[in-house]
């Protein structure tokens, strides 16, 4: 399983069409995380002023059907994230069909990102 970070309304915007970030326009690919750890990572370095819901999009890998490549962040990972992780990039439009759930990040008391609850 990997995860994608999405405000909800990116998600529900077309539910017809093959799912599109805009990451894949400015960088050419979707960015993952491979885990909640780094997932929350992420989260906090770059949505921290999201105000939400933000959501974290369960995608089974083996489904995706555009090329997932597993690469090092450019510059390095998040505070947070572990040195040296590498982070699934996927390099075309997501096909929802290997989107198998949704959950909802939650905000502790600090305000920082700090937990995923289920979606429904």
């Amino acid at each position: 399983m990997i995860y994608h970070l999405a405000p909800l309304d990116d998600w529900l915007r077309d539910p017809g069409r093959p799912y599109t970030a805009a990451s894949l326009l400015t960088d050419g690919f979707i960015h993952c995380s491979a885990d909640e750890p780094t997932l929350l990572a992420v989260a906090n370095a770059f949505f921290q002023d999201t105000p939400g819901p933000l959501m974290a999009l369960l995608i089974e890998e083996s489904l995706v059907e555009p090329m997932v490549k597993w690469e090092a962040a450019t510059g390095g990972p998040p505070p947070g994230a572990t040195p040296g992780v590498l982070f699934p990039h996927v390099y075309g439009r997501l096909n929802r069909t290997a989107v198998l759930g949704l959950e909802k990040l939650e905000r502790g008391p600090d305000g920082r990102w700090a937990a995923l609850t289920p979606w429904s």
